[in-house]
């Protein structure tokens, strides 16, 4: 993924994301590197530059939770870029050892089966659709493959008519991997997915050079199926009990809204053999609903 450390690519990516305006600094003349210096970073967390300087080369691998929280102030990180600082600097030994290696439970699959007006499924660290209802197969049936949502994303070309806030969708993708790459730096599964998705997008690889981090959480989706047209969603996640590695990931359309409306008739034709769906007009399935 990177000829340095894991620590010292984070810390640097951010550093240069920020001026020294941006934490008070004054900011004379020409700077041959972008963003701040890491002499100027050592400044405002306190701690020498020569310290600072071997965090990021990796020639510091243990840290005081003191010394990373004034890092964080200092690069200005939010409350998960934190977290994920902090979990950079744990070793092999303090990292879950099954992290990511559960299937989804039965009892969820049934459940999410049992949900027949909403789309809901699990994805894994690397955005692996791990299961899904049918709901969700047919909201994502313009797609070669619902396997691998950063796949969808960046390489199907289904997804930047699918995403119609797709720069969005791009970002919040990479942010997520990398969030669990936080958690998981050995990942042969995250490994495989940066490369692959690197190699076939340019756009993958300068976002995953930027070292954002973000969980997904909760908000609205615009979203446009290829045969019933346009969503309005939201959506929230949900770690697995049992399973922290899996999100559940649930769509729901406001009530008697258009969207909702548009659910029925994705339901209406998942049910429907492709023969049929072929020869009957969404019109026609949408009038029956």
């Amino acid at each position: 993924m990177s000829n340095g450390t894991p620590l010292g690519d984070f810390l640097r990516a951010r550093r240069e994301t920020l001026k020294p305006h941006d934490v008070g600094l004054p900011e004379y003349g020409r700077r041959r590197v972008p963003g701040l210096r890491r002499e100027e970073v050592a400044l405002l967390a306190g701690v020498s530059s020569d310290y600072y300087i071997r965090l990021e080369q990796g020639r510091e691998s243990s840290p005081s939770p003191q010394v990373l929280e004034a890092v964080a102030q200092a690069l200005k990180l939010d409350a998960e870029a934190a977290g994920h600082l902090n979990r950079l600097c744990l070793t092999a030994s303090q990292r879950p050892r099954d992290w990511g290696d559960a299937d989804v439970s039965q009892q969820l699959v049934q459940l999410m089966d049992g949900w027949e007006h909403t789309p809901a499924f699990v994805v894994g660290p690397a955005l692996d659709i791990m299961a899904g209802n049918s709901l969700a197969t047919a909201l994502h049936s313009g797609f070669d493959q619902f396997d691998n949502l950063a796949r969808m994303v960046f390489v199907d070309p289904a997804g930047r008519e699918f995403y119609q806030e797709w720069e969005r969708a791009a970002h919040s993708c990479v942010a997520e991997i990398r969030a669990a790459y936080g958690h998981d730096p050995e990942s042969a599964r995250i490994a495989d997915i940066v490369a692959e998705l690197s190699s076939q997008s340019e756009e993958f690889a300068g976002m995953w050079r930027m070292h954002e981090v973000k969980s997904k959480s909760q908000e609205g989706k615009h979203l446009k199926h290829p045969q019933v047209g346009d969503l309005h969603i939201k959506f929230a996640a949900f770690t697995v009990n049992g399973a922290p590695h899996q999100q559940l990931v649930v769509y729901q359309a406001e009530p008697a809204s258009p969207t909702a409306a548009t659910f029925e008739t994705l339901r209406a034709m998942a049910t429907q053999p492709k023969q049929a769906q072929a020869a009957v007009p969404v019109a026609d399935l949408a009038g029956d609903q």
